[in-house]
């Protein structure tokens, strides 16, 4: 679910290169430039380690500045506290309309905050072990692994010998989908559903992500919100209504009980 009004967002990517895999930035800018305008494009590392190769193509065909912070501690992270003094002088300069911030690491929660404090949007990237004091401090967030060109863990293969029990497609979508999420959207469509039950899936959609930051409907394997509901026949009703433009449809969800 794109945030209201995204095209006309201009955003500052920061991103805490410990916590990126270079081979992940690809997806990651084609999904941030579906949420805004990235006019500023910073990456922080100490760049003369050994693990910072493999970066300069990746940086390069993006242009995104590389920051260096070296590591006078160790167990201390530089790159972190650059980050956040960067970030501070750019919400001061006005020129921004929100920042994409590209770590799995709670350091960056307070940060989070206080740009949302002072009305930024505030977009979160990182991996699915990202603490959750983070990922609520954002006005969305964003798995890696759900983006274009991540990598993907290796699944095991099945013996061919055993046999997987058959399943009807919305239970295999109840099983896939958790009680949990189901309920986060019943509650939603029933605080914003019409006298006959009725919502527009566009505000369902952006009410959920007001409520859960980390919602998207490609974590469970869907490509947008509006499959993931008609998967799950036995709960939601789908009502595609013409509009004024020609070849788009509004949709409107509903729960089966009412």
């Amino acid at each position: 679910m794109p945030l209201s009004n995204s095209k006309d967002l201009k955003l500052a990517v920061l991103i805490d290169a410990d916590n990126v895999p270079y081979s992940n930035v690809k997806g990651m800018m084609e999904e941030i430039a579906k949420l805004g305008t990235p006019t500023t494009k910073r990456i922080y590392a100490d760049w003369t380690k050994p693990n910072a190769n493999g970066w300069k193509g990746v940086l390069l065909e993006h242009a995104i500045t590389p920051i260096q912070q070296y590591s006078y501690t160790v167990g201390k992270n530089s790159s972190d506290s650059a980050l956040i003094i960067d970030a501070m002088d750019l919400l001061y300069s006005g020129k921004l309309d929100g920042f994409c911030i590209v770590s799995s690491d709670s350091d960056f929660t307070r940060l989070a905050i206080r740009l949302r404090e002072s009305g930024m949007k505030v977009i979160g990237i990182g991996e699915k072990k990202t603490p959750n004091s983070f990922i609520v401090a954002c006005d969305r967030f964003i798995y890696i692994e759900v983006l274009d060109g991540a990598i993907q863990k290796k699944k095991t293969k099945v013996a061919a010998d055993v046999k997987k029990p058959v399943e009807k497609p919305a239970e295999k979508a109840l099983h896939k989908v958790d009680k949990q999420t189901i309920e986060l959207i019943e509650d939603t469509i029933t605080d914003i559903e019409d006298d006959d039950g009725w919502a527009f899936l566009g505000d369902v959609g952006n009410l959920i992500v007001k409520k859960k930051p980390e919602f998207d409907p490609r974590n469970y394997g869907y490509s947008k919100l509006t499959p993931m509901l008609k998967s799950l026949t036995e709960i939601f009703e789908i009502d595609e209504r013409e509009s004024d433009k020609k070849g788009i449809k509004h949709v409107y969800v509903r729960l089966k009980f009412n």
